[in-house]
């Protein structure tokens, strides 16, 4: 009986104050447009610091989503062929410093975002940075419980380690393009020419991901170095050999 009345108690209240909110938010509206000549000199004013953190906590964001974790990427994938157990090493490391180096610039581009900006998470650039936020510490979670090469969990942790790698990537970069787009709609400036600039960018380090995968079939075709097989043709068999040829297809 009592929880149905808490209950009840807290459904009035909930209505209540669905019911005012409307009236409180128009209020606000209303001393807003009264004050708004009054905080036009002090908005003025504040225009160009907040024009150096934006633009501050997208170079932040750009160094970290749209360079070192990428980069890292690459580092890694280089091992995948490499049998020298000290340039394993270094690889191993170099890939470890990019990703730390990420999460802390990341981490840092979002510690100013909370302080400096209006979060209010009404647009996709803020939705998706909170998710990214997330997915990067757990990340860097997961890389540094590790488990040994040839146990039981191995398996399972690669997979994990590689599927949070690439939906931060992603994320990463589409945030990138969405928070260009919001800089446009916050300032009013033109994106055009860092829209161009960051997409040969991306497909510069795409292509690189993909030649990774290409560059070992590469070289066993011949083709590298000038190292191209000499094949022989038809002046360099001898008639012998012909003879041998028209047997067999004869056969």
């Amino acid at each position: 009986m009592q929880v149905l009345r808490r209950l009840v108690f807290f459904t009035i209240h909930a209505s209540l104050f669905i019911l005012v909110l409307p009236l409180v938010s128009s209020s606000q509206e209303q001393s807003k447009t009264t004050s708004h000549a009054s905080k036009k000199d002090n908005n003025h004013k504040l225009s160009s610091k907040l024009m150096f953190e934006i633009t501050l906590h997208g170079f932040l964001l750009w160094a970290s989503m749209g360079f070192l974790m990428p980069v890292g990427i690459l580092v890694i994938r280089m091992s995948n062929r490499v049998e020298c157990g000290r340039r394993l090493k270094i690889l191993f490391y170099a890939h470890a410093t990019l990703q730390i180096l990420a999460v802390l610039i990341a981490t840092a581009g979002a510690v100013m975002s909370i302080r400096n900006f209006n979060n209010s998470f009404n647009n996709y650039h803020q939705r998706i940075g909170v998710t990214l936020y997330g997915i990067i510490w757990l990340q860097a979670l997961v890389g540094f419980i590790r488990p040994q090469r040839g146990s039981r969990g191995r398996s399972v942790w690669f997979f994990m380690h590689w599927l949070l790698g690439t939906a931060v990537c992603l994320l990463g970069v589409l945030n990138i393009y969405t928070g260009l787009q919001a800089y446009h709609e916050k300032t009013s400036r033109g994106i055009r020419f860092w829209t161009i600039i960051f997409t040969a960018e991306m497909s510069f380090l795409a292509f690189i991901y993909l030649f990774q995968d290409k560059w070992l079939h590469i070289q066993k075709q011949g083709v590298v170095l000038g190292n191209e097989p000499i094949m022989p043709n038809d002046q360099e068999i001898s008639p012998s050999d012909k003879q041998k040829e028209l047997k067999i297809l004869t056969c």
